[in-house]
């Protein structure tokens, strides 16, 4: 089978090649997925660079792709909830999408939304994840007042849609360009970042959802309430979850050492931060399914490429301009 891989870190243009692999084996838990769509995530792009080698250790060269839609073509003898051909999607954890075939545990996998196509359906498991993950971990309630910045990438542009499906008032920044195409997610304030100082508009929020890092974490605190919440993607990572993820008493120290500025914020506002490690959930997935069928939540899809053209899909994606999300046509 046909496959996209990368074979080193750095230039993305220098380690993509097109392998031929045996087309994958199950085991009892897992079904075998003819894959026809799979999306790109900035966080392929930071694999490839070589951002993310601390925390995730890959067998080069390695398959990419996190997003998977298709149909199921065989399953393990223990998988009860699925049958030979439906049409399914899932957020893989390890092995990569980028592929004709896929084998997934039947615990990360849902039926794909009925009113999806199956490039639909395939930009929808991470993304999405990764919004209700992080506005679940925020406590999101009717009424609040949310900030989410970047407001026409693929986790921004669902993640206004869920937090309206909430009753949340949601401000949202984006570029000139997309301030019309964002208003029609629903966001109740769109932001001009390039004419307006999104902190004179967005000011005393329950939450921020911080998806650009860098100075926006910081200048988050200065536009949530006292005791308000910011929940980062790309931020410093807080002590809560340095704990969860085991570290040694030196990576703590150092990570400590990384958030002070952090830190003397928090304290100031009293306010909550935590960084998001999105997790692959079933009933979630589940969950955007239902968001999707019942039209609460749409699909957004800037350009499709054909698995072949995978290398400009990932260049495209790099530029950061992208209005929805980018797909590959397994199929094309």
């Amino acid at each position: 089978m046909k496959a996209i891989q990368f074979t080193g870190y750095g230039n993305i243009s220098e380690n993509i090649i097109i392998s031929e692999l045996k087309k994958p084996t199950i085991n009892s838990e897992e079904v075998l997925i003819e894959t026809y769509a799979a999306s790109v995530n900035p966080l392929d792009i930071k694999v490839i660079e070589g951002k993310l080698k601390s925390v995730s250790n890959f067998k080069l060269p390695t398959t990419l792709g996190y997003d998977v839609s298709g149909i199921i073509i065989a399953k393990g003898e223990n998988v009860t909830n699925f049958n030979i051909g439906d049409e399914v999607f899932s957020k893989v954890n390890k092995q990569g999408t980028f592929t004709e075939f896929v084998a997934v545990n039947q615990n990360l996998i849902s039926l794909k939304p009925k009113n999806t196509t199956f490039e639909e359906a395939a930009s929808l498991p991470l993304v999405g994840l990764t919004a209700i993950q992080a506005l679940k971990r925020g406590n999101l309630k009717a009424g609040d007042k949310i900030l989410i910045h970047a407001g026409s990438g693929g986790v921004g542009s669902f993640a206004i849609q869920y937090a309206k499906s909430i009753g949340a008032f949601v401000y949202t920044t984006t570029s000139t360009d997309n301030v019309e195409w964002v208003e029609q997610l629903g966001a109740d304030e769109v932001i001009d970042y390039k004419t307006i100082d999104y902190k004179a508009i967005a000011q005393d929020v329950d939450m921020v959802l911080d998806t650009l890092g860098n100075q926006y974490t910081e200048e988050a605190f200065s536009v949530i309430k006292k005791g308000g919440k910011v929940i980062t993607l790309v931020g410093a990572i807080d002590k809560e979850t340095a704990n969860r993820m085991q570290l040694n008493k030196i990576a703590r120290l150092i990570l400590a050492w990384k958030r002070r500025k952090i830190t003397k914020q928090i304290k100031r506002k009293k306010a909550y931060y935590s960084l998001v490690f999105m997790r692959a959930n079933a009933k979630q997935l589940n969950q955007i399914k239902e968001l999707v069928e019942s039209e609460k939540v749409k699909t957004n899809i800037d350009k499709i490429f054909a698995l072949n053209d995978t290398l400009k899909a990932l260049l495209y994606v790099k530029k950061g301009r992208t209005k929805g999300k980018v797909v590959i046509n397994t199929k094309a």
